[in-house]
């Protein structure tokens, strides 16, 4: 699951890459052979290692549901193979991958996010094995662009969770509103943020950065990159930016920050907004942190080119160095299986990677339907190298929108999206 705002390492953070990350370097196996167990044998170039080594699986957790679920599936997963594997949870994925790599003893598979892939794979840290899952074509298509690098498909997406809008009910009612007032345009939620904005709270709250005013951006259809074009200043981003803007400025929108919170599902909880763009990770928060307030999830509204939100992934990097790829991809199938997500779903909040999962996902999760509805529209931070510091930097001027012009921000980051896109 992802929460970017929240530091979780568990899916797809926007966090810059480090020096180590870009030096990092594995040995690619082009010659197929490894170094890393004289022991181990490849087949032929691009072909998967295979030995008796344990494997070793590297996790980013977002706290003890999550560490003992992916222990248990590991444990089950050993026990059916008679393949020895053992979880360990980083205090710091991005450094401990990086050194990993570095020292030529990297852990066999790993949390791997959307902004670490580009850099990994050119230097030859990782094995591209997505052609090799027998589920493949059961990821949804979305998922699979996230890791797929010069054509390649690196890795199985391992869950994932997409923005949409949630609300404090008694606020909703109290305003008068009903489901019929469910907000399907932005005019519709400009009306609504309007009545549910009282001195004591904000009608509408989000993340003060991409990974959250992006929506509006893919609803009013732009975005930061398409087909590998910088795009951030394109009209369709004034557009977006504008319209934020106007209502940071009359009051109806507020960054979390500005309430007192340090992400929208702590705005939501403490009743300093009556709506929010989340993900589905505010699950979690609501009902350990805020079980007293009531809340329902609806779509985001369309915006000028329709439906639009972001999604948030990692993948199951496997490392190049590793000298048992074998076992390790038989591991990623097996908790990549829909048995394996949705107990992984029921136990810490996200949603299945896989389409055959949907149905009996939804069926579960009945009021949590929107999130995976998302899945058919999503677009997705940037992948490419060096995008996660352009993503940074586009951050830190976002913070000053209310008082800056959006074309000005715009055309900042276009600039820095096509220093690192030639």
């Amino acid at each position: 699951m992802t929460n970017n705002a929240r530091t979780r390492v568990g899916a797809g953070a926007l966090i810059a890459v480090s020096a180590l990350t870009l030096t990092a370097c594995g040995s690619g196996f082009s010659s197929g052979e490894s170094t890393a167990d004289a022991g181990s044998s490849a087949g032929a170039a691009g072909g998967l290692t295979s030995s008796d080594s344990a494997l070793t699986v590297l996790i980013g957790s977002s706290g003890d549901a999550e560490t003992k679920a992916v222990t248990d599936a590991v444990a089950a997963w050993s026990k059916e193979s008679g393949t020895e594997a053992t979880v360990q949870v980083a205090s710091d994925l991005n450094q401990q991958l990086s050194q990993g790599f570095a020292a030529g003893k990297p852990a066999d598979l790993f949390y791997l996010s959307t902004d670490q892939i580009a850099g990994f794979a050119q230097n030859g840290s990782l094995q591209a094995y997505g052609d090799e899952l027998s589920n493949k074509s059961d990821f949804y298509p979305s998922l699979v662009q996230n890791f797929t690098v010069d054509g390649q498909f690196y890795c199985a997406p391992k869950d994932f969770s997409t923005l949409q809008l949630v609300i404090n009910t008694d606020m909703w009612k109290a305003a008068g509103l009903t489901d019929a007032d469910l907000p399907k345009t932005w005019d519709d939620l400009a009306a609504v943020a309007k009545k549910l904005t009282t001195p004591e709270h904000v009608g509408l709250a989000f993340g003060g950065e991409y990974a959250r005013v992006g929506a509006f951006m893919a609803e009013a259809g732009g975005g930061l990159v398409k087909d590998g074009k910088a795009i951030a200043s394109d009209e369709a981003n004034v557009t977006a930016l504008d319209y934020v803007k106007t209502h940071l400025a009359d009051g109806t929108f507020a960054f979390a920050k500005d309430v007192g919170a340090g992400w929208g599902g702590e705005a939501l909880g403490k009743k300093a907004a009556a709506m929010v763009i989340e993900g589905n990770w505010i699950t979690g928060a609501m009902s350990n942190d805020f079980a007293d307030v009531a809340y329902q999830v609806a779509e985001l509204p369309e915006g000028p080119a329709g439906k639009g939100t972001l999604q948030f992934t990692n993948c199951w990097g496997m490392a190049a160095d590793s000298p048992n790829q074998k076992a390790a991809l038989d591991l990623v199938q097996y908790l990549t299986s829909a048995d394996s997500q949705l107990a992984f779903s029921k136990a810490f909040g996200p949603m299945p990677s896989i389409i055959s999962a949907a149905d009996a996902w939804k069926s579960a999760n009945p009021g949590l339907v929107p999130f995976l509805a998302g899945a058919d529209y999503a677009g997705f931070v940037p992948n490419e190298a060096g995008a996660a510091d352009v993503v940074s930097d586009f951050n830190s001027q976002l913070e000053s929108l209310k008082t800056t012009e959006p074309k000005a921000i715009l055309d900042a980051t276009q600039s820095n999206l096509e220093a690192i896109l030639k």
